[in-house]
Order: C-alpha cells, then sequence, then structure tokens
C-alpha cells in the first residue's frame, strides 16, 4: 500500500501568497494574509500557532471545504502536483479530496455519520474514488481497521460511531483518511479531544502509518510537543501570517521570532517549580477586520521599534531553511 511515487524531493503542495475573507453583515475578516508554504514529498510539515491564528482556515481553503456563503479564498495559488486546486471545478476538486489528499478533523463524532455504522462510511469512501464492489469496499474497511490496530475488526465495522471510544473514532477517521493511499494527509488538531494516553498513541499511529505509506502529513496543532515528537520542518502562523519556517531542530535550537519565543516559554515545565506562573504573552491578538499596518507582532513584541510599526516585515533568512518575519531576527535569535 505504497504512496503513488516520484522524485523524493519534488515538491507536492506549493501554497503561494493565499489569501481569505469571511464575510459579515458589516465586516471582512481577512483571515489569512498571503500565506506561502511548501510540503514536499514524504515529510511531516507542522503548522503551529494559537487558536484563531488561520491554521484550520489554511487547511479548509487548500481543500476548498469553506463556507461558501460566508468565507471566499481572494487570491492566491494552491499547487498539488503542479495544477492549481482554486480553478478546478466543483467535481474536478471532488475526485481529489478524500483520494489523493486527505484530511482527518479535530473531533471525530461530529466528522462520522452517527446513522451509518462505521465500516459502511469507510467502505463508502473507498467506492467513491475506486471501481471495486460493495463486497470489495468493506473487505477494504476491515483491513483499514486492522491497519489502525482496532481488535476485532470484522466485528467493529458493525459499530455505530456512539458505540465506540473517543480514541476508537479517531482511528476509524484515519483508517477513513487513507483507505485509498492518498498521497497528502492534512490532520487538523487530531488529538484535541483525547486524554494524554489515547494522544500519545495516535500520534505514533499517524507517524507509523506515514512511514508506511510514505504519505505526506501536514500537522495542525498548537502544541509543540506534538510537533517536537511528529515533524520534521514547522511553520508558525500568527494573526493569519507565517512568521517563522524552519526544520524542527533549529526552531527549537534557535528561534528567530519573538512570538515564537513566547510560545516555547509559555510550555508548562517541572523544573520550574509547583508555584512559579506560567509565562504569558502580554497583549492580545489584533483584530482581523481592519488592515494591519506593519508587523502585526508589534504591539506585544518587547522588540519592536518604528519600523516594525510601520512596515510589515518579509520572511528573512536567518540560516539555511530557516526564516523568520521580524526586521531583528538576528537579534531575537541572540536573545
Amino acid at each position: 500500500m505504497l504512496m503513488r511515487g516520484f522524485a523524493r524531493d519534488e515538491v507536492l503542495l506549493d501554497v503561494r501568497g493565499l489569501e481569505t475573507h469571511f464575510y459579515g453583515e458589516e465586516s471582512v475578516t481577512r483571515a489569512l494574509g498571503g500565506v506561502s508554504f511548501q510540503v514536499k514529498k514524504g515529510e511531516t510539515l507542522g503548522v503551529v500557532g494559537e487558536s484563531g491564528c488561520g491554521k484550520s482556515v489554511t487547511a479548509l481553503s487548500i481543500l476548498r471545504l469553506l463556507p461558501k456563503l460566508t468565507a471566499r479564498t481572494v487570491g492566491g495559488e494552491v499547487r498539488f502536483r503542479e495544477r492549481d486546486l482554486l480553478q478546478l471545478s466543483d467535481r474536478e476538486m471532488r475526485r481529489i479530496r478524500g483520494d489523493r489528499i486527505a484530511m482527518i478533523f479535530q473531533e471525530p463524532m461530529t466528522s462520522l455519520n452517527p446513522v451509518y455504522t462505521v465500516g459502511r462510511q469507510i467502505a463508502e469512501a473507498v467506492q467513491i474514488h475506486t471501481r471495486v464492489s460493495r463486497h470489495e469496499a468493506m473487505a477494504k474497511a476491515k483491513e483499514m481497521l486492522r491497519l489502525v490496530r482496532i481488535a476485532d475488526p470484522e466485528l467493529r465495522v458493525n459499530n455505530y460511531p456512539h458505540e465506540m471510544s473517543g480514541g476508537m473514532r479517531q482511528r476509524v477517521m484515519i483508517a477513513m483518511a487513507l483507505a485509498c493511499s492518498p498521497e497528502l494527509l492534512i490532520a487538523d488538531e487530531p488529538t484535541t479531544a483525547l486524554d494524554v494516553t489515547i494522544q500519545a498513541q495516535i500520534l505514533r499511529l499517524i507517524v507509523d502509518l506515514k512511514e508506511r505509506m510514505g504519505t505526506a502529513v501536514m500537522f495542525i496543532t498548537h502544541d509543540l510537543g506534538v510537533v517536537a515528537e511528529t515533524c520534521q520542518r514547522v511553520i508558525v502562523m500568527y494573526a493569519g501570517q507565517i512568521v517563522e519556517q524552519a526544520t524542527v531542530a533549529d526552531l527549537f535550537a534557535r528561534p528567530a521570532h519573538p512570538y515564537t519565543q513566547g510560545l516555547m516559554r509559555s510550555v508548562p515545565d517541572p523544573r520550574r517549580g509547583r508555584q512559579s506562573r506560567l509565562p504569558e504573552i502580554p497583549g492580545i491578538v489584533p483584530s482581523l477586520r481592519e488592515p494591519i499596518v506593519g508587523c502585526s507582532f508589534a504591539p506585544r513584541c518587547p522588540f519592536a521599534i518604528d519600523i516594525c510599526r510601520e512596515k510589515k516585515p518579509p520572511l528573512l533568512d536567518v540560516g539555511s531553511s530557516h526564516a523568520a518575519a521580524c526586521w531583528r531576527a538576528e537579534e531575537v535569535v541572540g536573545a
């Protein structure tokens, strides 16, 4: 069950200047403000940032799953194997979604249909994208449940979602996402609703299946620990923009953006003692309903100077495969 192969370092997904807006009765929220990044074949890319920074909107924009009445991608390109997904018809997009690009959502209970068995739902996903009989599709469903380490798959295919635990439902979602051997798997906070022990099991399962199938993974999370354990490269998002990108090792060794440093300081550390207060980033995230002048993090940044408030910084190189959108990145690294 190997991924459709091509050159090892070839770019699989190339997102360029992605802009997505949400429309209210009296305002426009600029949720994404020119997001650009790449995912290469077989790699795991982490997308990290606090709630509301644009991580999930990026994923939904890529797959064109935004609510059509209230949201629209107004600029940029999403090139998957050199085809711009934003220019495809709805029918062409449906052929790609679930087949060549698959997604695992945060809460499986809201993603699985409560009136169908999990086996039927996996089999249906297989039948939509492959020319197999219902019997063959159900056999595939059992195989996938076995692959994601659900005991007694022959019995479990007949279970309804409510008859399973949260961890088992998430395994079903993983089975469904990988049933057609996608080239890219987008995992949007796949362990958020699970307890710590089950979280670790699900993360290990995703990593093991990635290695087995050769699938590239885009891991969306707010948890830097998850990034450290599962990813090879990482992009950090803030207020709908990418503020830093690097290899995981480089990011943790030399964070070059003040926001990244703030995120790392806010991670609980047992060495600080039980009575010590967690460091926090002062201020609040800026409103995305108004155009932002200069750096979006400047009002909260201890390094901010006049140019930060006047001119938006581009992603500046601070090392090999390491860039930060900060006018003072070199000083931040050395701080």
